[in-house]
């Protein structure tokens, strides 16, 4: 398995099965500077035990410059609360916060596409702002902007992906368990265009040093949506289902949704603290 792998990785790198040193486009980035973010373009089924309902996850890959120290997580969607959420969780794992966050342009990330000057979304804006950071997109049609990221994402479809295509998940907790233990085996695999370091050596001895302090707190993207409470006093967004006091049943509120739940408000006053259960 490290021989197929080492070759793979060093294949992929540089486009053959040629054995090489780090290459100009690894020289050139500086020690906890850059953090290239992406999803795969295969998305991964989870299956609920109970219907049978399949549902596709999507699969968010981030890659710091200098080490290629890789991040991988499956999340429901590339929809703004899994992209957001998904970063906090990133730079959770990583420790540190880099200087520059290069995105591919997706709807998530930005407003309007510009070779020259990218509209960001305001709430991606927000998370840069609360981790003091910067976002800078890779340009359209750019591969060079990002070939990290497209690396990254390359060597997570053929090894990490490829080695759950005959596993059967449940949920998406399983499914990130599994997810960071073979990425955990693929951090610490010796890659051979880098005199046989890992990526975690790698990130340890270069990125780690130089990323700048996380916050206090990490950032969290709620949504807020009016809804109205069933007679079972529950009411249901995005296939989860939020418990209410009973005594509003009928009424109509706002709730508003984080990544670990939810909270219901009726006339802007919390009027329960809820769980999610997912459908």
């Amino acid at each position: 398995m490290t021989k197929r792998w080492d070759t793979h990785t060093s294949a992929v790198a540089t486009g053959s099965g040629k054995k090489r040193d780090a290459s100009p486009c690894d020289r050139k980035h500086r020690a906890g500077e850059k953090l290239f973010i992406d999803f795969c373009g295969p998305t991964v089924p989870v299956i609920n035990p109970d219907t049978g309902e399949i549902r596709r996850v999507a699969i968010f890959v981030a890659v710091m410059g200098a080490s290629n120290y890789t991040y991988v997580e499956a999340c429901e969607g590339q929809d703004m609360m899994s992209w957001l959420n998904a970063h906090s969780r990133c730079l959770t794992f990583l420790g540190g916060v880099p200087k520059l966050l290069i995105p591919d342009n997706l709807r998530s990330a930005v407003k309007k596409a510009d070779r020259y000057e990218p509209v960001i979304n305001d709430s991606y804006q927000a998370l840069a702002e609360h981790y003091g950071t910067v976002i800078i997109p890779a340009r359209p049609c750019k591969p060079k902007d990002k070939p990290k990221a497209e690396n990254g994402v390359l060597i997570v479809e053929r090894w990490l992906l490829a080695c759950i295509r005959n596993e059967t998940f449940h949920t998406l907790r399983a499914l990130n368990a599994r997810l960071r233990e073979l990425l955990t085996d693929m951090n610490n695999r010796p890659m051979k265009g880098y005199g046989n370091q890992t990526r975690a050596e790698r990130f340890r001895m270069l990125d780690a040093p130089a990323l700048s302090p996380l916050p206090l707190e990490p950032y969290e993207y709620t949504e807020y949506k009016a809804v109205k409470v069933g007679p079972d006093y529950h009411v249901e967004y995005a296939r989860h289902w939020y418990s209410v006091p009973h005594e509003l049943v009928g009424q109509r509120l706002s709730l508003k949704v984080g990544a670990v739940g939810g909270t219901a408000l009726a006339q802007g006053a919390v009027c329960g603290a809820t769980s999610a259960q997912h459908t």
